[in-house]
């Protein structure tokens, strides 16, 4: 595997999304900034529709499970709702966007996702909104890595 593929395979996951996959793609592979850039933000926004249309078409029967994956997807759910419920409904399109720019744990494309699901958001603003969110979430990412690099190689 290359590691262009392992950045954006890395940028893909649930957990480390381009938190992961840039860091990754800078220090151990140390390919050029613009190229980790894109991918991880390519790899990041692959899965975004894929997540979004199959909540749609699936999730409220995956809630109802009384097993390990309704459990979860209940409680971040919850989670979601109250912590960004009310930003969502007021902000619409920034309440997202932010809940994926900002590069902290547990939020990300995957919440985004989530979030557009369980807020019930229209899909070309969700997605135009999480787009967004990972242009951002990408730019603060590389940055802070880039210093990082900086700061310890002198």
């Amino acid at each position: 595997m290359t590691d262009e593929l392992t950045v954006v395979l890395t940028s893909m996951t649930p957990i480390g999304e381009l938190r992961a996959a840039i860091p990754l793609g800078l220090l151990k592979y140390e390919l050029a900034w613009p190229l980790v850039f894109l991918l991880a933000v390519m790899g990041n926004l692959l899965p975004v529709p894929f997540i979004i249309v199959g909540l749609r078409t699936v999730g409220s029967r995956l809630e109802r499970r009384e097993d390990f994956v309704g459990s979860l997807l209940r409680w971040r759910t919850h989670r979601i709702k109250q912590a960004w419920g009310e930003q969502v409904r007021r902000y619409g399109f920034w309440g997202v966007l932010l809940i994926v720019a900002i590069p902290l744990p547990l939020t990300g494309a995957w919440s985004g996702s989530l979030a557009v699901w369980a807020l019930r958001v229209p899909l070309r603003t969700g997605f135009a909104a999480i787009a967004a969110g990972v242009i951002v979430a990408g730019t603060i990412v590389t940055a802070l890595t880039q210093a990082g690099i900086s700061i310890f190689a002198h």
